[in-house]
């Protein structure tokens, strides 16, 4: 079944901030990344969302907030797909 074209791309969109936030996730590895202009740009587009998940603290040097928001990304994107076919 041909998906509808909003349906497509919202799916576009959630792919494409899924890679921003891997993107993010894995600047924290180079922390002076974050100062950068791109850095600071993309921390505007991914903090709004990561900060929905402020709720899960870390645990010691680990926070799974952006895993969870990548698993509600996934979810989200798999309702999508699932609604149309």
């Amino acid at each position: 079944m041909m998906l509808s074209p909003i349906i497509t791309i919202l799916l576009y969109a959630i792919q494409f901030y899924t890679y921003a936030l891997l993107i993010f996730v894995l600047m924290s590895w180079v922390p002076r990344l974050y100062s950068t202009w791109f850095g600071r740009e993309l921390g505007k587009l991914i903090r709004p969302y990561l900060n929905l998940f402020s709720f899960i603290k870390p645990l010691g040097f680990f926070d799974f907030r952006p895993l969870a928001a990548l698993i509600v990304l996934q979810l989200i994107e798999t309702g999508l797909t699932m609604l149309v076919s």
